[in-house]
């Protein structure tokens, strides 16, 4: 068990729309410290979510987080030697960082042919409630309603 429960750390907004959460996302979306990349990524995808829907890029994509957070997930307990998958409550913030990686994880295994191309249609999908992001949701929520039963096990 560690002493002390380690300090919050905080990010700072992103330059265009001022928001944590975008930061949060493009953190996550940046590979080998190449931040400005990972932003001109973000913004280029917002922009052509904005094309292709005619709504606002940003609230698209929030609508579209929203619609990938789970509320509820499995999680690996032992008990008397067997496993047992118990459902748990995601905490908020985890909702948001799994939400995130999981946008992101999906976006890259899409067959567009750029990455902005790639999050842009993921963003679309996401926001309609359709895509391989949110099947993951559905199948997590699956996973937990299944086993159910052993909700008593929760630690």
């Amino acid at each position: 068990m560690r002493k002390a429960k380690p300090k919050k750390r905080y990010v700072l907004p992103d330059p265009k729309f001022k928001d944590v959460q975008v930061t949060k996302f493009v953190n996550n979306l940046m590979i080998d410290g190449k931040k400005s990349l990972a932003y001109g990524i973000f913004y280029d995808a917002l922009a052509v979510v904005e094309e292709k829907t005619g709504e606002n890029g940003l609230e698209v994509w929030k609508k579209a987080l929203n619609n990938v957070m789970p509320g509820v997930e499995v999680r690996s307990r032992r008990v008397g030697g067997a496993t047992f998958q118990v459902p748990t409550e995601v905490r908020p913030e985890r909702k948001v960082s799994l939400g995130m990686k999981w946008m992101i994880k999906y976006a890259r295994l899409r067959h567009e042919k750029s990455m902005k191309d790639r999050l842009s249609a993921e963003i679309i999908a996401a926001s309609k409630g359709e895509g391989a992001t949110v099947k993951k949701k559905d199948d997590t929520h699956r996973m937990a309603e299944a086993n159910k039963a052993f909700a008593h096990f929760r630690f």
